[in-house]
């Protein structure tokens, strides 16, 4: 599966009305989990949320020269969770709000979905620590955004969950749960161009920017022998250091390393990313 950086509905003011910036609209393939469409109909009209969004964008491009952390991000890694998740269970693996609790798969969906849209909300406040952030400023939002769909119980269980992925996603975190194991892959995984060329397209020449932008398109299928094959596309092989380094280190220790088998290649001839380079 790839997922443009474009992807996602656009919606604009009224010309008569004051200009404001263009807002992004969340999409996932709710299918037939009601609860799951109607949480993101509440995180579409939540305008802190998407002020959060925008904010960690703020600290992480402008102020840093990072890679994107703004909606599109959210989206992106909140469609590859939801991909990974039913790619699972479709080979008979049960997420653990499921094992551990006995709730649905439907409910496991909204747990990783909002995991994968909160994940890095503590970007901002600060770069440093911002999956401890994440969480207290996620706590009340996945209250809110749940209440009234659950009942204290199951809304309790299903926010702890939800809070367990987003601070598995940290480096060296290591998730007890299939559902923070899919959060802290999908962030990883949303490595296409346009949100890791940022950096590069800046001016930054180094081994994170070139090898960033030599990720073309990333798939994730059902896999022959594994439920999960991902694809990676590189125009350079220094691409190589992205998948090896930054990838890998995600996928350990989350979890998934017997559900996932990845793959990168190049296809026809290398592009050349630098002319020259100066220590």
């Amino acid at each position: 599966m790839e997922e443009e950086r474009s992807h996602g509905e656009i919606e604009t003011e009224d010309s008569n009305k004051e200009s404001k910036p263009e807002r992004m609209i969340i999409r996932v393939p709710a299918r037939h989990n009601p609860v799951l469409q109607q949480v993101i109909d509440r995180v579409n009209g939540d305008a802190e949320l998407y002020t959060l969004w925008e904010m960690s964008n703020t600290n992480a491009v402008k102020r840093m020269g990072m890679s994107d952390h703004g909606p599109v991000h959210y989206q992106i890694a909140a469609n590859i969770a939801l991909r990974l998740l039913r790619l699972l269970v479709e080979r008979g693996i049960q997420p653990n709000v499921v094992s551990d609790h006995n709730l649905t798969v439907e409910d496991a969906e909204v747990t990783v979905v909002l995991g994968a849209l909160l994940h890095d909300v503590g970007m901002s406040v600060h770069r440093v620590d911002h999956e401890q952030y994440s969480l207290f400023i996620a706590m009340p939002k996945i209250k809110e955004l749940l209440l009234d769909l659950y009942d204290a119980a199951p809304r309790t269980i299903l926010t702890s969950e939800i809070l367990h992925a987003i601070i598995s996603h940290r480096a060296g975190g290591r998730p007890s749960t299939l559902e923070g194991g899919i959060v802290r892959l999908a962030d990883a995984l949303d490595m296409a161009e346009g949100r890791t060329r940022i950096p590069f397209q800046a001016g930054q020449v180094n081994i994170h920017s070139v090898s960033a932008a030599a990720i073309e398109k990333v798939q994730i299928e059902p896999g022959p022998e594994k439920p999960i094959m991902i694809s990676v596309r590189m125009s350079n092989s220094a691409g190589i250091f992205q998948v090896d380094e930054l990838l890998r280190n995600k996928l350990r220790g989350s979890g998934l390393e017997p559900y996932c088998e990845v793959v990168a290649t190049i296809e026809g001839e290398e592009k050349k990313l630098i002319q020259r380079f100066r220590v």
